[in-house]
């Protein structure tokens, strides 16, 4: 690779992974509370499945995916959904004013619905994690690496990089960035804004498709296109930094809760 495409690359990896390292914390909390009214170790068998099931339906929702990517009708449905889980955490946080983290069953469930539960939460954070590295790494040039599905090598390699990254995160530096939220709350609302930016970014990629052409194709692939969505993503990034107290927040993670994505880091 060029120099140049390498920095591409790179640039994109490093904006994959400070987004993995958000929601694979926000994903891991969401496991920990799910599997907190388990005895102990019903709970530690129950975090070991979640752990493999991620592991498993990320990587069958890469590779699924890569085949579909160029289907115009599965980008305006990762477009959507990207766009949806980014309103949908907005207006609960801020319109609605719930607590995203504290959300109790009515009936709590047993072990094995515990592990259910935990598997299809499991298959919307791999759907989640998997669409929005696409979304941010379709655009990117052509590679002379062999292509994978629909994707091009290079292009397939960020994706499996960014979804391994955020298995990594999950599995063994999830209170980190737990603690990074609790000082700087607003980060978790710049990561699902930043995903709904992903989102717009699809959807514009979608109406560029060949069978569509609502837009040029070189503007998506255009300088001005590219400084407008980096300019527009840093800001986000900056805004949800600085615009957080540091101080930490009692709501994101209680004692029990940390304790919990311990046992995650530990399995």
């Amino acid at each position: 690779m060029e120099l140049t495409l390498l920095l591409e690359y790179g640039w994109v990896l490093l904006v994959l992974i400070a987004l993995e390292g958000i929601l694979a914390a926000d994903n891991a909390l969401v496991m920990a509370v799910m599997v907190k009214h388990l005895p102990e170790d019903q709970r530690k068998r129950a975090l070991f499945y979640g752990l493999a099931g991620a592991f498993v339906l990320r990587f069958g929702s890469l590779f699924l995916i890569s085949f579909l990517i160029n289907v115009w009708q599965v980008q305006a449905i990762g477009a959507v959904y990207l766009l949806f889980i980014s309103i949908n955490h907005v207006l609960k946080k801020f319109v609605f004013k719930k607590d995203l983290h504290s959300k109790k069953e009515k009936k709590e469930s047993g072990f094995w619905g515990t592990v259910i539960k935990v598997e299809l939460a499991d298959i919307a954070f791999a759907v989640d994690s998997i669409l929005a590295a696409v979304a941010l790494a379709v655009t990117l040039p052509a590679t002379n690496l062999p292509s994978i599905g629909g994707l091009d090598g290079g292009q397939f390699a960020v994706i499996f990089a960014g979804g391994l990254i955020g298995l990594i995160i999950m599995r063994f530096a999830a209170t980190f960035f737990v603690k990074i939220l609790k000082k700087k709350p607003n980060l978790e609302t710049a990561a699902f804004l930043i995903v709904g930016w992903v989102g717009v970014k699809l959807a514009l990629y979608t109406l560029a498709h060949p069978e569509i052409e609502l837009i040029d194709k070189h503007f998506i692939e255009s300088a001005t296109w590219k400084l407008i969505f980096w300019t527009v993503l840093a800001g986000l990034a900056i805004g949800g930094w600085f615009l957080s107290k540091n101080e930490e927040v009692e709501s994101v993670v209680d004692d029990e809760n940390h304790n919990l994505l311990k046992k995650i880091e530990n399995n």
